[in-house]
């Protein structure tokens, strides 16, 4: 029981140190493109916390096997050259034991990596895909840059001159939108006013933008006129209470519904969702003998091949994934025989270890 705690110890720490790490990295790489699209007006800096928060599950589940990868490697890589694993043999334990004691932590990772690619994930690709959508679809006072004309798309371009002290009412305010009359045809429509601010009706929590002063013009390609209209106060509905998006991505679906969806899409979503738990207990049966190194070389001698195959496999999947969305591979196959070459591959490896012994 003590070596289990020690050695399940030893992995955990190691794999939270390098987890740590590399979700700095991608992390700090996913946000410093955010805070780019917000420095342009693209998004409202107000949302990027909300984005990042909900990405975590999805950057976990990629993270976490890797992680716990090379955290058996160094973990099990520190106790050959501090000759550990000698004390180890010399006490009765065998490769196949060391296998068990690692199953325990792996299993605890695969949930938390099943929970993520299962729930967690799509549930926050869906949120952000959301909340991006409306924001490129909606003005928001938030994300608009005095004395710039910025796109929002859907047709919508802005502009303000300057805001007031507060932040709340925008000065000199020009909008343009292409949309469509209600017999289809489409039209172009600029408004000018002198003063706007955004509300959300207390009754109905539609937001609207409230535009003072100004005057509005409608032109429709083709024709040699246009409708004005002045005005005191007018108001621009912006959003509707609860208003929800549909995406039909299955990226974007639950797991659930996948269950119940035969495209190849769905087909393809479901199985790599499924692999990436499996993978963790794949992961650790091939870093089980390849943690193995000679005390002359370090316990990083064999880190690079061993993160080389993780390479390989994780490009496999990806590449099935890709290939059965497009049909060109069939779901029944998918992904299971490479999930059969690299459990093939570290059985192979751990019975060549039995074989040499552990010292």
């Amino acid at each position: 029981m003590i070596i289990f705690r020690y050695l399940t110890r030893e992995i955990l720490l190691t794999m939270a140190a390098v987890a740590g790490v590399l979700l700095l990295v991608i992390m700090g790489s996913r946000f410093i493109r955010y805070f780019t699209d917000a420095a342009e007006g693209d998004i409202p800096a107000t949302i990027l916390g909300s984005l990042m928060l909900f990405h975590l599950p999805g950057f976990l589940e990629l993270i976490l096997p890797l992680a716990f990868f090379l955290g058996i490697l160094l973990a099990y890589g520190q106790l050959y050259l501090n000759s550990e694993i000698t004390v180890l043999v010399a006490c009765g334990t065998s490769p196949a034991r060391l296998f068990q004691v690692s199953l325990v932590p792996a299993t605890l990772v695969a949930v938390v990596v099943g929970l993520c690619s299962l729930w967690l994930t799509p549930a926050g690709a869906l949120h952000n895909a959301v909340m991006l959508e409306e924001q490129s679809s909606q003005i928001d006072f938030t994300a608009l840059a005095p004395g710039r004309f910025q796109d929002f798309g859907g047709g919508r371009t802005a502009y303000t001159e300057s805001f007031n002290d507060d932040g709340s009412r925008m000065q000199e305010v020009f909008i343009s939108e292409r949309q469509r009359r209600r017999d289809g045809s489409p039209e172009t429509a600029v408004t000018r006013a002198g003063s706007g601010y955004q509300t959300v009706d207390p009754e109905t929590g539609s937001r609207f933008l409230v535009l003072a002063d100004g005057e509005r013009y409608s032109v429709e390609p083709g024709r040699f006129e246009a409708e004005r209209l002045e005005f005191e106060t007018y108001a621009v509905r912006l959003s509707l209470a609860g208003e929800q998006r549909e995406l039909e991505s299955a990226e974007y679906a639950t797991t659930a519904e996948l269950l119940d969806n035969d495209s190849a899409r769905a087909h393809a979503q479901l199985q790599w969702r499924l692999s990436l738990p499996l993978m963790v207990f794949i992961l650790t049966l091939m870093a089980m003998p390849l943690s193995r190194v000679n005390p002359r070389q370090g316990r990083f001698a064999k880190l690079l091949p061993a993160i080389f195959l993780h390479i390989c496999y994780l490009s496999l999947l990806l590449a099935a994934l890709d290939a059965i969305g497009r049909g060109a591979l069939s779901p029944v196959i998918g992904m299971w025989p490479i999930h059969l070459v690299f459990l093939a591959l570290g059985v192979g490896l751990l019975m060549h270890n039995q074989r040499r012994g552990m010292r």
